[in-house]
């Protein structure tokens, strides 16, 4: 009876240990082949002043295969706009709800992903914008400095 008991831990012990060893050698696998890719995207902030500033952030693709950026909620994406003195004046975001659910946007290759935003009667002053992708595999940011007339 101790010999049964005794011989089928040893298999559950061998089991556990052959279940580890092959999740440890694929999460290997992927880091290494996510390495070797570089990185998939790029962005790019465009501002134009007028009456308003327009804000247009670009989120490109540049790799060989299609990308999925992931988001933890409805924002993708948000701009604020900085005084000489480093503080906000302006926010995109502010005043907005966003959904609770998760979501993913899936860029093919080369694809190009924009998010166009206006700021409506900005004070004169030189100011710079600061606009981020939220996405929690490939976070962006990009800053331009620009003046109001």
């Amino acid at each position: 009876m101790n010999g049964r008991v005794s011989f089928v831990l040893l298999v559950i012990a061998v089991l556990a240990f052959a279940c580890t060893r092959s999740r440890s050698v694929e999460s290997n696998s992927a880091a290494r082949s996510a390495h070797h890719t570089g990185p998939a995207v790029a962005s790019a902030l465009d501002v134009r002043v007028d009456d308003a500033v327009h804000f247009q952030l670009h989120v490109m693709n540049g790799s060989g295969r299609k990308v999925e950026l992931n988001f933890p909620n409805g924002m993708t994406h948000d701009i604020a706009v900085l005084d000489e003195q480093g503080r906000q004046v302006w926010r995109w975001s502010d005043g907005r709800l966003f959904t609770a659910a998760f979501q993913n946007k899936v860029l093919r290759s080369d694809d190009t992903l924009s998010f166009n935003e206006s700021w409506k009667a900005p004070a004169p002053g030189r100011y710079i914008a600061v606009a981020r992708l939220v996405s929690q595999n490939y976070p962006q940011e990009q800053r331009v400095a620009f003046a109001v007339r």
